[in-house]
């Protein structure tokens, strides 16, 4: 490892007023690698497939590319913010030097309890996978244990250091992307059933204008694809040549998670044996469909085997994500029990108490479901949406440091286009986020229709009362 890069990352890091204690090990692929396998293509599109194509019918590949097209306004936005500010936290330390401690606090409380939501989701998501690897029926209550299992696997692997930490990710990188070339390819070279006309109608849907709602309604299953790329800079401290390092594995992100997620739906699209019966709702589950359709129970479960190192790699990379958020909080004093959260070991250089925290956490959040299925559901509603909002109160704060006067001054910059693209990528952003919150089951229980929205309300009034009784923001060091 270059000791010039390395003394060069100190220095700014110096001239921002901190020392890192982090191991700078993670080489540039195993950066990209925490951001692809945090974003997962393939649990992003196995996982809600089925929610997808009920919702819009086979033209929801398209939001692929539009909601695509969106977060990467979003991403370039964040590449050329931890260009100038490469400091771990991401979200937390960029917005306190944006704008400042309140707007950073708030910021971070939404991003913390999103990351913390999204890890039970994931967990619990993976768990009926696991259990058609092994070919045993659980109930509810097994799939809960499945998941607090697979939660403390990942916190074990995150508390053994950076290195195993960039090694398994890369790992799940390798596993995740061959398998949806070679799932991918197989389906559509030796199981496609349908015309490529089918990504074009909308069957009863109906047709122009009339579509557009319930094209919307199904482009919540790609947002749901398309974060992690900010998770790169999460790490920030640990990767050498972090200020132009990131900004490119930020972008990598974007665009070889994106390909692959299309691509994989693109593939399950063509190969689905009946797709009214997945539009219906009467084929539940249309991705087991088609797999077992065109491989085989034995083909199948290799398939999940992929898919579990899929979850596990995601579960590790949002955890590592979370922990170093709540440990740069910790370390500016600015959350309950700061000094017992920021503090490094001395043999894996990881935050030991934040890692920990971030699994008991979504534990007790996924153990709800042994008792309130439907609140465990309500409450991780909240994942993706709280992740949005999170996003967009950086891409503000970017917007406000520019009316200020803020110019960056990182190794990435987007020049005169900068204002633009931060602006575009709000409207953007906005407008998602009202898409993914928006009801549209009014029959269901309001918990259900009102989740998110309510969740979201929730989790940031939550935020504004701690904010105003305990004043973290008065209490910030500043080292």
């Amino acid at each position: 490892m270059d000791q010039k890069t390395l003394d060069q990352d100190s220095a700014q890091l110096e001239a921002l007023g901190l020392k890192s204690e982090f191991e700078r090990s993670m080489s540039f692929w195993e950066n990209f690698s925490l951001g692809f396998t945090y974003l997962s293509p393939v649990v992003g599109v196995y996982s809600v497939f089925a929610l997808a194509i009920q919702a819009g019918g086979p033209p929801m590949i398209w939001n692929y590319l539009l909601v695509g097209f969106g977060q990467f306004l979003v991403c370039l936005v964040f590449g050329e913010i931890v260009s100038q500010y490469p400091i771990s936290g991401g979200i937390y330390p960029w917005s306190l030097r944006l704008v400042g401690e309140r707007w950073a606090w708030m910021s971070a409380w939404v991003y913390a309890w999103a990351l913390f939501t999204t890890v039970a989701a994931v967990a619990v998501g993976g768990a009926p996978f696991l259990s058609q690897l092994i070919g045993i029926e659980f109930g509810n209550s097994g799939f809960i244990w499945i998941a607090i299992v697979m939660i403390l696997i990942s916190t074990i692997l995150n508390l053994s250091g950076t290195r195993l930490l960039a090694q398994v990710a890369f790992f799940g990188f390798l596993c995740e992307l061959i398998g949806a070339v070679v799932v991918g390819g197989y389906l559509l070279l030796f199981a496609k059933v349908n015309s490529i006309s089918i990504l074009w109608n909308t069957f009863s849907f109906g047709e122009g204008v009339n579509y557009f709602p319930a094209f919307l309604a199904s482009s919540v299953a790609a947002m749901f694809c398309y974060y992690g790329f900010e998770g790169c800079g999460d790490v920030a401290e640990e990767t050498p040549n972090a200020s132009s390092a990131i900004p490119k594995s930020m972008r990598m992100t974007i665009y070889i998670g994106g390909g692959a997620a299309t691509f994989v739906c693109l593939a399950l699209l063509l190969a689905l044996p009946n797709v009214e019966k997945a539009i219906s709702g009467e084929d539940a589950d249309p991705v087991t469909t088609t797999l077992m359709a065109a491989m085989g129970q034995t083909g199948y479960r290799m398939v999940i085997a992929v898919v579990m190192v899929s979850f596990l790699s995601c579960l590790l990379s949002l955890q590592a994500a979370a922990s170093r958020l709540l440990f740069s909080f910790a370390r500016d004093g600015m959350i309950f029990g700061s000094k017992h959260l920021n503090h490094l070991s001395k043999s894996g250089k990881v935050p030991v108490n934040a890692l920990i925290v971030t699994g008991l956490i979504p534990i007790v959040i996924a153990s709800i479901g042994h008792w309130l299925q439907d609140a465990v559901t309500t409450i991780i509603s909240f994942a993706s949406a709280g992740i949005y909002v999170a996003f967009q109160m950086v891409v503000i704060a970017a917007l406000y440091a520019r009316s200020k006067g803020w110019k960056p001054s990182g190794s990435f910059r987007l020049g005169k286009l900068g204002f633009l693209i931060n602006a575009l990528a709000l409207f953007y952003g906005i407008t998602a986020v009202a898409n993914m919150v928006w009801p549209r089951t009014p029959d269901e229980p309001w918990y259900i229709n009102y989740g998110m929205i309510f969740t979201s309300l929730v989790v940031v009034f939550s935020g504004i009362l701690y904010l105003f009784i305990t004043k973290p923001h008065l209490q910030r060091k500043t080292s």
